[in-house]
């Protein structure tokens, strides 16, 4: 039973704090949510904080899923299989999306300058994110899609670094075109050999 309470917290937690903002989600708001007693959730974690790394690392959990998924079918060429992960993305985080933005950037945002817990699991998924991209990069480099000159893991912190540009710009605009923009540049001038 602890177990469940711990989950439900933290699936709750996820999908609120990805809704409205680490700062603007209590402790108390997560326990209503769950329909979980105020003890519960201190059982479980010492401070909202490690709350929040609980969350963080479970969102990184489902990410890797994703880019495991969509980013390791070998049987899709390596840049064809890039698009189509970025195109996942959008479909899932864009404006018309279930959800706007990516919960790691807007965490980024909020609490990496400040939180010495939380930084370090930000910087974690970021790089292992990072380093997916790069992956996919290099098979392109082997297969002749892209020039044996790119840098595949530096051009990976590039296309990361747009893309939560893009997704930042898309929730001030209201709309997808700053993703569509990102997508269009991405692949048909940046990547070409």
């Amino acid at each position: 039973m602890a177990h469940k309470t711990r989950e439900q917290l933290i699936e709750v937690g996820l999908q609120r704090i990805h809704a409205a903002g680490y700062g603007a989600t209590g402790v108390n708001e997560i326990l209503q949510l769950a329909d979980i007693p105020k003890g519960s959730f201190y059982h479980h974690f010492p401070s909202k904080e490690a709350f929040a790394e609980a969350v963080l690392e479970r969102y990184g959990a489902g990410e890797k899923a994703r880019w495991e998924r969509l980013l390791g079918d070998k049987s899709i060429a390596p840049l064809k299989r890039l698009r189509l992960y970025f195109e996942d993305l959008m479909a899932t985080y864009g404006r018309t999306g279930p959800i706007s933005g990516c919960l790691l950037g807007n965490m980024a945002l909020e609490v990496a300058d400040h939180s010495d817990k939380l930084q370090p699991v930000l910087q974690g998924t970021f790089s292992a994110w990072n380093e997916a991209i790069a992956e996919v990069l290099r098979e392109a480099v082997a297969k002749g899609e892209l020039d044996h000159s790119a840098k595949p893991k530096e051009l990976a912190a590039f296309l990361l670094n747009n893309w939560e540009g893009a997704l930042i710009r898309s929730k001030v605009e209201r709309s997808d075109q700053p993703l569509e923009l990102f997508l269009h540049f991405t692949f048909k001038a940046l990547l070409k050999k």
